[in-house]
């Protein structure tokens, strides 16, 4: 028998350890129950810790035992880059282990608990927890020539009989809210981030039209890529039931995505399964993997949205690595490179419809960047291109919920619609009632038309769906509770320091306060990032030297010249005029946005000292704003 292989004889049964099982009959790792594709030197190594648990295998013995003779030299090297290899499998650490401890010059310690019976516990935890990282499971390109589950197989056998199965046993809590997690680009090219991040985000899409599940945004999820943080964890601060990981590899035109779904407060696996297709079948793909984990749910849903995703058509693969490149820029737009980001976002999503002219989830995206222009850029400009978007995306697919918001939205700031706003809205809430940004948008359209209490239930509702981003300072602020709202884009702006919105709006919650200082220094930050650092540097001079009047006007002068240049908004101008306390101005810009047919947020506290005066009421009244 060659050396390598004298500590590889089957025990009579498999060893587990915390989330881990070894069968050394098949040569397989496990980690809940789903293979863990581990080298067999690596393997072999913990086959004979885990035969000896406590006590100290030595470096020679390893040597002897698992590399031949002849490949002495290498020894050294292999043996780091084994032990490496497992406790990157196993999510351990050399400096705080969990399960394999390092003798310096010596050997080698397993410090769990392991036997043969399933049942296991780590001596370092109290309780089983998840690994410090998720699904660390290092594939390389050549796992794509694995066979594939058959998923008509999957879907209509096992996963059925399994719902079947959970259900009727009541061992499966109910789960009525859900996090999708980012899956783990294993491709090794990191160029494939893109393309990762967008799948998980489609997969999150899916998830938000099933009835009765609460699904957090991709938003809120992306901040756990990298995350050491425990599953129970993730899913306190979510507030959710069940938490979704996994996996992608794209091998030129193969894609394979591994997955599994966790009851987060046990940490209990209740599914996994991998599917492998075509790369331009990939969103069909996401939509089948969505189906097959549904299955395994106790959400509340009427039988006909058990399997709710209808087959997707195949789409591009030129258009969609355009469409995951558009996303990638978009998301840099506003952190400091001005337009230029939008401008390259809308190109990519070009590129993707010119590919697939029935892509229409890049129409919507498009309408996304004129929406977030629109801080920029005047609405008599932006919203009939924002407007076009969402038209053409609703003509391939009428049930796009995001969709209807964007229509909502362009009603409301350009048409003066207030019922035809309203009923957008409304039907983007009835298509997907999980979506944050419908009921955020629904709530900025109830606080521009003075229904304050109403708009406030809409932003927290948003808040809950997405909590690690910000839906509630917008209501603070036309609600007056400034405190709250400073506190909470200050948290925000610790972890996106380079998120130019939320600078200006806090500027303006600082003016409010009286808190001059700081008004202009993040007022500054924002120029900065929307791309004006000179506009930036001159408000920081005119501050230092005259006081924040001056600064505000001078901050004025090269916003109308921007007005003038590049559209920009005439009511942001009459807005900071309104601080200046120069009513004559404020209604002169006034009246150019209402020739730019742009309606008046009514319930900006900048208007308070207006409130009085019949030119802003007739104003209101043209516009069928409550006065």
């Amino acid at each position: 028998m060659p050396p390598n292989m004298d500590i590889a004889q089957p025990s009579r049964s498999p060893i587990s350890f915390s989330v881990f099982e070894l069968d050394s009959c098949a040569r397989e790792l496990r980690k809940r129950g789903v293979r863990v594709k581990l080298q067999q030197q690596p393997l072999q190594i913990l086959q004979a810790l885990l035969e000896r648990p406590g006590e100290v295998i030595t470096r020679q013995e390893l040597q002897r035992k698992i590399w031949p003779s002849d490949t002495f030299v290498d020894f050294d090297h292999g043996l780091y880059n084994a032990i490496k290899k497992l406790r990157e499998a196993l999510g351990d650490t050399a400096g705080t282990p969990r399960f394999i401890e390092t003798l310096p010059k010596h050997g080698y310690r397993f410090i769990g608990s392991a036997n043969g019976n399933g049942v296991a516990t780590s001596l370092n935890e109290k309780k089983v927890t998840a690994a410090p990282e998720l699904w660390r499971c290092r594939l390389t390109n050549g796992v794509t020539t694995v066979i594939a589950f058959a998923l008509g197989l999957v879907l209509a056998s096992n996963a059925a009989r399994l719902q079947d199965r959970l259900i009727g046993s009541g061992n499966v809590p109910s789960i009525r809210s859900l996090a999708v997690l980012p899956l783990q680009n294993l491709s090794g090219d990191p160029s494939q981030e893109q393309f990762t991040d967008g799948i998980t985000e489609e997969l999150i899409t899916e998830f938000s039209g099933i009835s009765g599940l609460k699904v957090i945004s991709h938003t809120s999820t992306a901040r756990y890529k990298k995350t050491e943080k425990s599953l129970p964890e993730i899913a306190r601060e979510l507030n959710v039931d069940a938490i979704v990981e996994g996996s992608v590899i794209r091998s030129d035109n193969r894609v394979r995505i591994t997955a599994q779904l966790v009851y987060a407060p046990q940490d209990k696996n209740i599914w996994a399964q991998s599917y492998q297709r075509e790369f331009q079948d990939s969103l069909t793909l996401q939509r089948e993997m969505a189906s097959g984990i549904v299955q395994e749910i106790r959400a509340q849903v009427v039988p006909k949205e058990k399997l709710p995703l209808q087959t997707a058509r195949p789409v591009n693969l030129k258009a969609l690595d355009a469409y995951f490149q558009g996303n990638y820029h978009f998301s840099r737009f506003g952190t400091g490179s001005g337009l230029g980001e939008a401008e390259k976002a809308i190109e990519r999503y070009r590129q993707a419809i010119a590919e697939d002219r029935s892509f229409a989830q890049a129409y919507v995206r498009i309408a996304d960047v004129y929406d977030h222009e629109a801080d920029l850029l005047s609405a008599t400009q932006i919203a009939p291109l924002e407007r076009a978007s969402a038209e053409k995306a609703l003509a391939i697919d009428p049930d796009l919920a995001e969709a209807h918001v964007h229509l909502g939205s362009v009603k409301m700031r350009l048409d003066w619609d207030w019922l035809g706003a309203e009923r957008e809205f409304r039907t983007a809430l009835q298509l997907n009632p999980y979506s944050a940004i419908a009921h955020e948008a629904f709530g900025d359209y109830l606080d521009t038309v003075g229904r304050l209490r109403e708009g406030m239930n809409e932003h927290e509702r948003a808040q809950e769906l997405d909590p690690a981003n910000d839906h509630m300072s917008n209501a603070f602020y036309r609600t007056r509770q400034y405190d709250r709202g400073i506190e909470l884009l200050r948290e925000h702006l610790e972890l996106h320091p380079n998120d130019g919105a939320s600078h200006f709006l806090i500027s303006e919650y600082y003016a409010e306060n009286g808190m001059y200082k700081e008004s202009i220094e993040h007022l500054r930050s924002a120029a900065s990032l929307f791309g004006y650092p000179e506009t930036a540097d001159s408000l920081d001079r005119a501050y230092a030297r005259y006081g924040y009047k001056e600064a505000i006007q001078e901050f004025v002068k090269a916003a109308e010249k921007l007005y003038i240049q590049q559209h920009y908004p005439a009511l942001k101008i009459a807005r900071f005029y309104a601080r200046l306390g120069d009513q004559d101005q404020v209604f002169k810009w006034l009246d150019k946005s209402f020739e730019e047919h742009l309606a008046i947020d009514s319930s900006n506290p900048c208007w308070d000292p207006l409130r009085s005066d019949p030119r802003f009421k007739g104003l209101l009244g043209r516009e069928g704003l409550p006065q």
